[in-house]
């Protein structure tokens, strides 16, 4: 099989800080490699030679507006496949997949659901986000009660399904994986990151752990926390999460405005318009969508988001 990569604690308020810039991507490098060498043959033959760009070859679909990263369904028709509970490792789900593969194979996001709660309650995300152009899988886990480590390990279980086991395997690029979980799958989202360094991006929601400390996480994270959360205090769990994290990760908290624990368990467009974002730009490495991360959007007052700290900028 791949290998991919209820007291609370005290109360912590760190200070927003940025971390240093982090290492270029494959492809931005190679572009600069591209740029290096036409400058060069330029100067050596005195003609004008004109700038060109590497091609991305994780690229899918056309390139991202406000409009399309905030839509309720992307570029790709999308169906689904289910997953018996029999399966071995976690609990079974749902695959959303697109339907076309003329422009190769996708990047894959197993979402795990949150304590007491079934893959049902993350559904929301499965066509939104595979019709980006991703294989999404919502799980079910063992049981309703499951610990946020347990939950890691199922995520981890789900993505090698994904990758080598599904009826859509030949449709995932089991080198490009991701995991997002809401409160404790947000903690085995964590978990899951921990154990596996060559995840190309993780998304904790809400998320909800007795472990704080996660420099050890290699994964480009992306924590999403609400304001109003009294079962997983933004202050006990996502922002000590964060400020855990590595200071030369690729991170991001975002905090919502006014928002309850649960936000994520229903359709919410800037879970989607960030989540989107940060899959395309380190699971597809696809730069377009840096515009939507950096510069942080403003907080506050008729903002939707009263908190939001980022390692901006992600391309150096």
């Amino acid at each position: 099989m791949r290998k991919y990569p209820l007291s609370p604690s005290p109360e912590e308020t760190p200070d927003s800080h940025r971390a240093r810039r982090g290492p270029r991507s494959r492809v931005s490098r190679f572009a600069a490699r591209v740029g290096m060498t036409l400058t060069l043959a330029a100067g050596l033959t005195g003609g004008v030679v004109a700038p060109a760009q590497a091609a991305n070859p994780y690229e899918r679909g056309p390139a991202p507006t406000e409009q399309s990263v905030t839509a309720l369904r992307g570029y790709f028709d999308t169906d689904t496949e289910s997953v018996s509970s029999l399966v071995s490792g976690f609990g079974g789900g749902t695959i959303y997949y697109p339907t076309d593969t003329s422009e190769g194979t996708f990047g894959g996001v197993v979402v795990a659901p949150g304590y007491t709660a079934s893959e049902s309650s993350m559904s929301w995300l499965g066509h939104r986000i595979a019709s980006q152009g991703f294989v999404v899988f919502t799980i079910d886990t063992n049981t309703r009660y499951d610990q946020p480590d347990s939950r890691g390990r199922q995520i981890e279980a789900a993505l090698d399904y994904l990758a080598d086991d599904s009826d859509v395997s030949n449709r995932v690029d089991g080198d490009r994986m991701a995991v997002m979980g809401h409160s404790m799958g947000g903690g085995g989202t964590l978990a899951a990151a921990s154990d596996r360094p060559e995840l190309r991006a993780a998304i904790p929601l809400t998320p909800w752990h007795l472990q704080k400390d996660w420099d050890d996480v290699e994964v480009p994270t992306m924590i999403i926390g609400a304001e109003n959360d009294s079962i997983a205090s933004v202050r006990s769990h996502s922002i000590p999460f964060y400020e855990s994290l590595d200071g030369d990760l690729e991170r991001a908290y975002l905090e919502l405005d006014g928002a309850s624990h649960f936000a994520p368990n229903m359709s919410n467009t800037p879970i989607a318009r960030y989540s989107i974002s940060w899959l395309k730009r380190f699971v597809d490495e696809d730069q377009r969508y840096e515009q939507f991360l950096c510069p942080p959007p403003d907080t506050g007052f008729f903002s939707d988001f009263s908190d939001y700290r980022d390692s901006c900028p992600h391309i150096t």
